[in-house]
């Protein structure tokens, strides 16, 4: 599809149009406002019926009072009208009326009829609908209406809707406008006009073609021009719609193709006056129709039109060459044809043109001969017919937008006979019941409700039907069912409302009929009008008011637009937007916005400009602890060979991104930061010096501009980064690769400035050398950060306000952002117009209201909170008016719609400026006006039509208005997970996971390790670690971690929670020391069952809880929580309840002098529980540990992730690893084996459907027991081998390293011996050992 342009286009095509001239059918530049009805006399105007001869149409002109004071008819129903002949066609800009003189008798509800013959009459249109203008409530008073766009008419007819309920209708009126006059020309569907060009071959930049045109036919060629070497224009009708094909050239490979299409418009068929203007500059072109304009932008890359002899209209000339196998000549008539200033119709009146194709070239429009009908949905017209007669022939064309309806019906001597339309499809029934019941159903067509004229044509007589749709005798539909017919003499079409024996499956059709014959007649409808044959209620005659509610299409970005008679839907499937016309978007804005919902580092689609142009697409977000990190890609591979380029003919590498330049425009203009490395690696190939200043290579931006800077360095700097940095190859140079060596080399770094990115081509200059080459990568486009999301202002005082240029939201407007606050009310924004405003405001703590006026009168949506609004925290507001409804949304969870009105007004039209934080009304007032007050508190994301306004800019130059907003958290707060603390930021906020066993953006990420045999982590406590971790190199957070430290040296109380799985048993899990000999351990017992040991002081032998019965070696994770306060210690195991112990009454309660944690393994002297030693700390824990917390230290993490000096360290082999804390995949145990279970009491979380089934469970039983006797005797055999192995002495258990005899103590024998061992093993994750 081509390409849609801006308002710069738009007003470059604008003003060069108005260079053009045109002749008088366009406005005049002098005011149109001249009473036209007034100077008429009195048999110009005529009516439907006169009450008496003074009430005649004569005298009903505007503040006359001749007569009996204006125009009343016979009888007050809705079949009256007034018309008003103005003797030749007339501009008319605005109608008014008063009710008859001294009466009480008025017209408060009228429509607007006009037409060039007093035939086919045409309903005035506005906002999409036959418009009801507003009339008078007294005699006196006048109401005039300005027409929403003029009209060109002869005759003008008024018909009353509803009128005074104390009298009866009652009219006088004036019409006003101007004189108008053009020239037309009648096209007979066999003459073409041909505009010779005053060169034999024309190079066309710009064009500008306008003519107005009416027709009945549904296909004809306009205009066409074409030159030789493959350029065209061609404007004709298809299926009665517009269709546009320009082509500024194709080459002859075919690579490029210009065609381009473009459709606009339908119904185009109705023998009424279109117009349409072409305005062409180059590429960019604006289609008008009927006051409706598209913008596009051709195919292809020529700017010329090159066409050849002639341009033509009405059709093809005999000598073209049809692009599309040719088409139709256009029948009907055009008027005011100009081309790039010149009168073709009046040259053509001069006979300057050449007009020989025609057979008798005419200058007055021919009339169409059609008479339609318009039915509603409670309309029939009842047509006599033969009575008593063997044979039913009936035809029509109808057109309709609804799938179904009634066609025709007419009750049978014998049975009944209906037409029908299902599904689009025309159906047959024909029910015969004399002397045996006999059916026909036939039906025939397909999409026959979409609009267009489709002819019917029915026969049915003795053993023969036959139902012809469109004239294709070839798909006729008969059918040879014996039967025999006696009509019944009437014939009901478009509706049957009586209440008989027999009746229709359907009771009414909503559309237009023409053409209709009965018994091979056309039927005389000028005398059922006049009332001298047939009846019929509440239809139109000589008229067709079908409206095309797809047309413009409201549906937006892709919405597919569907449509019955009375409205419009739109489909949005597949759009990404979703509402009434696909108007918002379904995604977020920005990785940011994604963040903040709680969402971790993925692919994501996101939509910048929300309801906006552009569409949505997929980047990849990180989310890091403090930043938000954009990423999109693009196809380059990496280390892309490049050869054989040189000055004069360089290699150009194109880069394509998973995005348009114009969606990666959209997130470089609102990020804070973005970066794109590149790297130029080279051999014999050189980058950017050349003896002439111009680089060897370059790269393309953004903007289409080379820049001669590398990465890691600035616009406007030709350096490399070695250059910047003083640091390249060769000092003569500024670029590693300008050496020129035969060695490889490398230039790389960032490009940083983000107006220039990102890097679009790279056109590579120095490669076609011997042994020369370059390997050229360039980096996916990252940008950090989002301003418009967190663009925000303060309001400090009631009165103080921001103000922006007023909003454009006539069709359509979308409004959405953030606000906190601690008042009660207030008002977001409002902007006004004449009667039209939009407002959104804080009526009360509870009550958000969105109200608005597009001239229907006043509509406000109330959405109500079950909690205080005024909490201090953010809350979101998204409002949203259309054509079809209007919605208010809080924080997504509340919501109200409400439908706009089938008639009514539907553009908003504004005009002040658009206030923020006050009403609009205060502008021109001190105090506050019908109640409502200023708002105190913080506005962010303000986004309006997809444009987010810049609040912190103008607050910057507003006094009571301050940039950004503090006081994040308290609203984001909640997202910091696992003891996570939120810290404030000027732009959002971050979570601080220094305290937990956890990282990531949220603190949600698990930090674990793998345990090899022997592998230990030791985190020491004490005024030992202080003292070293308080040097001037330590980093703020280890002076955190031992400031935590000392503070625990003696405990009351101890909160551990850790994960783990392994499949080794007996192993010590975590043991913490003091430098008494308190001491508290977890340990996997040699069945694989968990158990806490505790020791402080005061009892004789350690307090054992065995804390489960299961094995937990089972290479499943199992989490654990332990938690002691004094003597109650509570233990909990994966999901199962919490179990409570007790102290023994002789333990002491406190720990004293916590001294050291290990994980894994025990390794310090002095005096140790020798069961730890003996049974659980050979050969050490092997497996995963994950989220080891210990008060306020998290050890594991501190290994695995400190780089700077710290009270931890760690021996062996820790390979990072969220193993121990994958999600547990054994089912639970059932009742009757599971110890947890409490018999009669509450339910335990545990999922019954996923328990083994008994029988399974003693086969696992059975299974799992011989294996465990197999385990357990190989392990005996490996404990017995590693204790003869490892034999010591005394009360010192380890496993020493190699020198720790030279060392002055343990700890130094480890760091002798294991000196990288404080760093994080940088190895992939394997999977064998989970």
């Amino acid at each position: 599809m081509p390409r849609l342009l801006g308002p710069r286009l738009t007003l470059l095509l604008w003003i060069f149009s108005r260079i053009s001239s045109f002749d008088a059918a366009l406005p005049s530049p002098q005011k149109c406002d001249e009473a036209l009805s007034t100077p008429l006399p009195h048999n110009a105007f005529s009516s439907s019926s006169v009450f008496t001869s003074g009430y005649a149409p004569g005298y009903a002109k505007l503040n006359k009072r001749g007569g009996a004071g204006g125009w009343s008819p016979l009888d007050s129903d809705h079949y009256q009208w007034l018309q008003v002949d103005l003797g030749i066609r007339r501009q008319v800009t605005s109608v008014a009326t008063q009710g008859r003189y001294s009466s009480s008798d008025w017209t408060t509800r009228y429509r607007l009829l006009y037409s060039d013959t007093g035939r086919n009459w045409k309903p005035y249109h506005q906002d999409g609908n036959i418009w009801a203008f507003t009339g008078n409530s007294n005699t006196e008073s006048v109401v005039r209406h300005d027409l929403q766009h003029t009209i060109v008419a002869r005759f003008v007819r008024f018909v009353p809707l509803d009128w005074s309920i104390e009298g009866r209708i009652g009219l006088r009126i004036e019409i006003y406008g101007c004189a108008y006059w053009s020239d037309v020309i009648n096209f007979d569907g066999q003459g073409v006009i041909s505009y010779r060009f005053k060169m034999k071959k024309m190079k066309i930049l710009k064009d500008v073609i306008s003519l107005k045109f009416k027709t009945s036919e549904s296909e004809g060629v306009i205009l066409h021009g074409e030159g030789q070497q493959g350029d065209y224009i061609t404007l004709e009708l298809r299926r009665a719609r517009l269709l546009l094909q320009i082509n500024l050239g194709s080459n002859q490979y075919g690579s490029i193709l210009g065609h381009t299409s473009v459709t606009s418009g339908s119904l185009l068929d109705d023998h009424h006056w279109h117009s349409v203007v072409i305005e062409r500059y180059r590429r960019n072109v604006n289609f008008t129709l009927d006051q409706h304009t598209q913008h596009f932008r051709t195919n292809g890359e020529f700017d010329h039109l090159d066409l050849d002899y002639e341009l033509s209209f009405g059709g093809m000339p005999y000598s073209g060459k049809p692009i599309t196998g040719g088409g139709k000549n256009f029948k009907g008539c055009m008027e005011s044809i100009n081309y790039n200033g010149e009168n073709i119709t009046d040259l053509a009146r001069r006979k300057k043109l050449d007009v020989s194709s025609f057979r008798n070239l005419s200058f007055s429009c021919v009339d169409s001969h059609t008479f339609p009908v318009f039915f509603n949905a409670t309309s029939f017209l009842q047509l006599p017919g033969r009575r008593e007669h063997n044979m039913v022939s009936v035809g029509f064309q109808f057109r309709t937008w609804n799938p179904n309806g009634l066609l025709l019906f007419s009750p049978l001597a014998d049975g009944l006979l209906e037409l029908v339309l299902i599904e689009g499809r025309v159906s047959v029934h024909i029910n015969v019941t004399q002397k045996k019941n006999t059916r026909i159903d036939v039906s025939s067509g397909s999409a026959l409700s979409d609009g267009e004229w489709h002819d019917v044509r029915f026969l049915a007589k003795e053993n023969s039907v036959m139902l012809t749709i469109d004239g294709d005798e070839s798909s006729a539909v008969r059918t040879n069912t014996p039967i025999q017919i006696t009509t019944g003499g009437s014939y009901h079409f478009g509706g049957y409302f009586q209440r008989t024996d027999v009746s229709p499956t359907q009771r009414a059709f909503q559309g237009c009929m023409q053409l209709i014959h009965v018994d091979d007649q056309l039927a005389d409808l000028h005398a059922v009008e006049q009332g001298r044959t047939g009846t019929f209620e509440n239809v139109s005659l000589d008229m067709c008011a079908i409206i095309d509610r797809c047309m413009p299409n409201h549906c937006e970005h892709g919405g597919r637009c569907t449509q019955t008679w009375d409205s419009f839907s739109c489909t949005c499937d597949g759009t990404g937007y979703v509402g009434a016309t696909c108007h918002t978007s379904v995604y977020e804005q920005s990785c940011e916005a994604y963040k903040h919902l709680g969402k971790t580092s993925d692919a994501y689609w996101i939509d910048p400009d929300g309801s906006g142009s552009l569409g949505p697409f997929k980047v990849i977000c990180n989310m890091t602890e403090d930043k938000v990190w954009t990423t999109v890609m693009n196809n380059l591979p990496p280390q892309t060979s490049v050869t054989g380029s040189s000055r004069e003919r360089r290699t150009v590498l194109q880069l394509n991104y998973s995005a348009s330049m114009e969606q990666v425009t959209a997130i470089t203009d609102s990020a804070e930061y973005c970066e794109q490395h590149v790297a130029y690696a080279c051999r014999t190939s050189r980058l950017l010096n050349t003896p002439e200043g111009i680089p060897y290579t370059w790269w393309v931006g953004r903007a289409n501009e080379k820049h001669f800077y590398w990465g890691g360095s600035s616009p406007g700097i030709q350096k490399c980064a070695c250059g910047i940095e003083r640091n390249c190859t060769d000092p003569k140079y500024y670029c590693n690769c300008d050496a020129d060596q035969k060695q490889w080399r490398e230039d790389s770094g960032l490009l940083a400035y983000k107006d220039h990115l990102p890097v679009n081509q790279v056109a590579v200059g120095d490669t076609n050398r011997p042994s020369s080459e370059a390997k050229l990568t360039v980096g996916p486009l990252r940008c950090q950060g989002d301003r418009n999301y967190w663009n925000a202002a303060s309001f400090n005082t009631p009165s103080s306000y921001l103000h922006f240029s007023t909003f454009q939201g006539e069709m359509s407007a979308d409004i959405s952002f953030y606000f906190k606050t601690s008042a009660p009310y207030g008002v977001f924004l409002e902007n006004l117009g004449n009667s039209d405003f939009i407002r959104l405001e804080l009526k009360s703590t509870t009550v958000v209201s969105f109200s608005f006026d597009v001239g229907n009168g006043p509509v406000e949506l109330n959405v109500h909170s079950p909690t205080p609004l005024n909490d201090d925290q953010w809350h979101r507001v998204v409002a949203e008016r259309n054509v079809k409804e209007a919605v208010l949304q809080l924080d997504q969870l509340h919501k109200e719609t409400r439908p706009a009105p089938a008639q009514g007004h539907t553009r908003l039209e504004l005009y002040s400026q658009l206030y923020v934080g006050k009403p609009a009304s205060w502008a021109c007032q001190d105090s506050a006006a019908s109640g409502q007050r200023g708002f105190l508190g913080c506005i962010r994301a303000l986004r309006m039509n997809g444009v987010t306004l810049d609040l912190e800019e103008r607050a910057k130059v507003t006094p009571g208005v301050k940039p950004g907003c503090s006081g994040h958290c308290t609203s984001f707060g909640m997202y910091c997970r696992n003891g996570g603390k939120c810290v404030e930021k000027y732009n959002g906020y971050s979570c601080d996971c220094s305290s937990t066993a956890y990282d990531g953006p949220f603190c949600t990420k698990d930090i674990g390790g793998f345990f090899e045999a022997g592998t230990l982590v030791r985190y020491n406590f004490g005024p030992e670690a202080g003292s070293s971790s308080s040097s001037s190199s330590s980093s703020s957070s280890s002076q955190m971690v031992v400031e935590a430290a000392s503070r625990e040296s003696n405990l009351t109380r101890e909160d551990l929670a850790f994960s783990f799985s392994t499949t080794s048993a007996p192993s010590l899990l975590v043991y913490v020391s003091s430098h008494t000999q308190d001491y508290m351990a977890v340990v996997l017992r040699q069945n694989g069952t968990l158990q806490l040991r505790y020791d402080l002081g005061g009892m004789k032998e350690p307090f054992v809880v065995d804390v489960d019965q299961r094995n937990l070696a089972n290479g499943q994770p199992h989490t654990v929580n332990i938690s002691r306060l004094e003597r109650s210690v509570q233990v909990q195991l994966d999901h199962y309840p919490t179990v409570s112990y007790s102290l023994p009454d002789s333990s002491d309660t406190e720990f004293n002098l916590v001294k050291t944690l290990f994980l894994g393994k025990i390794f310090e002297t002095g005096k140790i529980d020798p069961v730890l030693i003996e049974k659980y700390n050979t050969p050490g824990f092997v497996g995963c540990l994950s989220r080891v917390q210990f008060n306020s230290i998290a050890p594991l993490k501190a290994a695995l992730r400190s780089h700077d000096p710290a009270p931890v360290s760690h021996l062996g082999k820790l390979v990072e690893s969220n193993c121990g804390a994958s999600p547990l995949t054994i089912p639970p145990m059932s009742a009757a084996t599971d110890p947890w279970h409490v018999d009669g009491g509450p339910g335990f979380p545990f999922n019954e459907e996923r328990v083994i089934p008994d029988a399974v469970n003693r086969n696992s039983a059975i299974i799992g027991g011989i294996i465990a006797v197999v385990i357990f005797t190989v392990l005996c055999t490996l404990v017995f081998l590693i204790r003869y192995m490892f034999r010591h002495k005394g009360t010192y258990h380890t496993n020493e390293a190699k020198g720790a005899e030279s060392s002055e103590s343990a700890d130094a024998a480890i760091i002798g011996t294991e000196p990288p061992f404080t760093e994080t093993i940088e190895e992939s994750k394997k999977e064998w050992f989970i």
